[in-house]
């Protein structure tokens, strides 16, 4: 469906967008594939591996709405993967986190409309469910902006979806390499959170090819979410490094012991597919049925009161699993 298509992907030098541009080069013969994102350093390190002549790499950033009208000209599909992600520092910078996770998403579904870009669809993640913290508040907002964006089209083709998934494994900052690097420098022991504590996980990849399915599936405000596994923060822990001892360092500011990707107050509104959910919008644009996508795929609704939770996921991953994967 790419093929011959103009793609453009907010936040495209992150990891994310490197790995999806890997594999729709590999797999598609799109007409143009547009890096948007405001690090000039990471599109010119882009610019050395990822040299086919489709390539366009525009500075600029989703605070910025007349930039991203510039960069959406022509676009026929958009990956919103641009955010400022990370827990602590949200907690300590909200207007900034603010700017970008809301009014960036905002921006975005603006200037989608106005270029009548085909699809969109929207990175989220489980802390969007339930939140706690104030990252997690900032993309439930824009997942509802996003969902929302269908209502404001009017005759216009474009139209929005969220995909909503957990912990990457080995991602840029997160607890996996931080856990290696403290082992590399011969750390005695590992900081841990709380031993309860659970994360669904996913790797990159399955990521990417989650997203690039759910535009092939989407009618238009669905929030996707994939069926993945969880693991036991001292699981990952002993993966990473076999027998070493534990510190309990407590909760971090913002943090939850376990993570949700579908709220039990959405259990009405949730729907299981083969291998994966789908909660569909409350307010509805139009007479869509969700619970066939446009692959032809079928759902089931959920029992009321379910939950899809990190902790009581039917799908757990051991130690050995984890260490394959990274």
């Amino acid at each position: 469906m790419f093929d011959d298509k103009t793609i453009l992907i907010t936040g495209g030098s992150g990891s994310f967008g490197k790995a999806a541009i890997r594999t729709i080069l590999s797999r598609y013969k799109p007409k143009k594939l547009i890096v948007f994102s405001r690090d000039e350093f990471k599109q010119f390190e882009m610019q050395q591996e990822f040299t086919a002549p489709v390539m366009r790499y525009f500075i600029g950033d989703v605070r910025d709405s007349q930039r991203l009208q510039r960069a959406m000209d022509g676009v026929d599909f958009v990956i919103h993967a641009a955010a400022l992600k990370q827990v602590p520092a949200a907690e300590y910078n909200p207007i900034e986190c603010v700017k970008t996770n809301v009014h960036g998403a905002e921006n975005v579904i603006n200037a989608a409309i106005d270029a009548n870009v085909e699809k969109v669809i929207a990175l989220s993640t489980d802390k969007a469910a339930n939140p706690v913290n104030l990252y997690g508040a900032t993309k439930l907002v824009s997942d509802k902006l996003f969902v929302a964006g269908n209502s404001l089209v009017g005759n216009r083709k474009t139209r929005f979806a969220v995909v909503r998934y957990g912990n990457v494994v080995a991602s840029r900052g997160s607890v996996i390499p931080f856990f290696r690097k403290l082992v590399e420098n011969g750390a005695t022991e590992l900081p841990i959170t709380d031993p309860e504590m659970t994360r669904f996980w996913i790797t990159l990849p399955q990521g990417v090819e989650f997203v690039l399915q759910s535009f092939a599936r989407m009618h238009g405000g669905e929030v996707f979410v994939p069926k993945i596994p969880s693991m036991r923060i001292l699981d990952l822990a002993e993966a990473i490094a076999p027998g070493l001892p534990h510190k309990m360092v407590g909760i971090r500011p913002g943090e939850k012991v376990h993570e949700i990707m579908c709220p039990s107050d959405d259990s009405h509104l949730t729907l299981e597919f083969a291998d994966h959910f789908v909660i569909q919008p409350t307010i509805r644009f139009a007479d869509i049925n969700y619970a066939e996508n446009l692959l032809g795929e079928k759902a089931k609704p959920v029992s009321v009161g379910f939950e899809y939770n990190s902790a009581s996921n039917p799908v757990f991953m051991a130690p050995d699993e984890l260490r394959q994967m990274i």
